[in-house]
């Protein structure tokens, strides 16, 4: 267990995926469970971690990870309220907080194979570091400096002072990935969320965050990897 108490893994894998069909269980660049199976390797292999629930309504991944045996990883039946497309993220953490009832949860989805037991112990010790410092959450980002425009206009720069400045001088805007979001459990039941006010922005970016979030990333990681660009 660490210092700040347990940390548990939440992991949410929905059996109606649209965009990406069966894409938690699919076979994988030779891995047969695919992205359930990477990232439950991932995971595992993470001692900060201390324990894993996979919440879910299919049948498969439940199977198949209730066939590890890993006394670290506990199950739940996902119920169909909470397993429908329209299922709001907020229902979810609600849902978190009722299955992990102390310590801290990191929640994590399968869709990030390239964020492995490294990246987890980096963020870990970052938010233990953090939870000293006044932080109270983190969330792992990916820095952009680039021209960021809106219909109205740019974001991040006026154009009545430069129109075109130097990217390298533009202020960093952060894109939250959702490869780990990192809070206290007391954060998800006051607040009904999975950052707090204060949240460290972990800056991660490059492969090891990439998001399979249609059936092209599904292809383009798979091949990332096969070719040895990627690594998990």
């Amino acid at each position: 267990m660490n210092t700040i108490g347990p940390i548990t893994a939440f992991l949410p894998c929905r059996k109606g995926s649209e965009r990406v069909p069966r894409k938690n269980i699919r076979p994988f660049a030779g891995h047969d469970c695919g992205l359930l199976q990477i990232k439950l390797g991932q995971l595992l292999d993470c001692e900060a971690i201390d324990r894993v629930v996979v919440s879910s309504d299919d049948p498969e991944v439940l199977g198949y990870a209730d066939g590890l045996g890993h006394e670290r990883i506990d199950l739940h039946e996902r119920s169909a309220d909470l397993a429908s497309s329209q299922t709001s993220t907020d229902a979810l953490v609600g849902h978190a907080a009722d299955l992990i009832t102390e310590g801290h949860i990191l929640w994590t989805h399968v869709t990030s194979p390239f964020f492995g037991a490294t990246h987890y112990r980096r963020a870990i010790d970052t938010y233990c570091a953090g939870l000293s410092r006044g932080y109270d959450s983190l969330m792992t980002t990916t820095p952009i400096r680039g021209f960021l425009w809106n219909e109205s206009g740019p974001l991040n720069y006026d154009r009545t002072i430069e129109k075109w400045p130097r990217t390298q001088t533009l202020p960093v805007i952060h894109e939250v990935n959702s490869a780990v979001f990192l809070a206290p459990v007391d954060i998800y039941r006051s607040a009904n969320d999975r950052i707090g006010d204060s949240p460290i922005l972990f800056d991660t970016d490059g492969i090891s965050v990439l998001d399979i979030d249609w059936e092209e990333d599904f292809h383009y990681a798979e091949a990332l990897l096969k070719a040895g660009v990627a690594k998990i």
